[in-house]
Parts: C-alpha cells; structure tokens; sequence
C-alpha cells in the first residue's frame, strides 16, 4: 500500500517541486504540477542513499 503524496517541508509554494510517496519497500517520486503523470518509482535503499547524498549537499 502507497502512502498519500507529500510535498517537501521546504517547498516554496511556487509549483516547482516533487512530490513523494513510499510503501514498505519503495519510493515514488512524480512532478508536483503534472499529479496525472508518470511517477518514478525506486527501491527503497536506492531512495535512501539519494536522500543521503542530498542532505550531504
């Protein structure tokens, strides 16, 4: 089962983000102004060492 889609906390509002959504062993990742597109969808270690690598900027 999917989680509901969520923005970042840090979004500004102005439409150009990404949105996530994540099940036991998954994320899906999908263009918040194109909610009827394509989504992304990666394990979820793949998914963790992205997030780490971003929060190591």
């Amino acid at each position: 089962m999917w989680s509901e889609w969520r923005k970042s906390t840090r979004s500004n509002g102005g439409g150009a983000c990404v949105e996530l959504s994540s099940s036991a062993s998954a994320f899906r990742v999908r263009d918040s102004k194109n909610v009827a597109g394509p989504a992304l969808e990666f394990p979820g270690r793949a998914m963790a060492i992205f997030l780490a690598g971003v929060k190591r900027g």
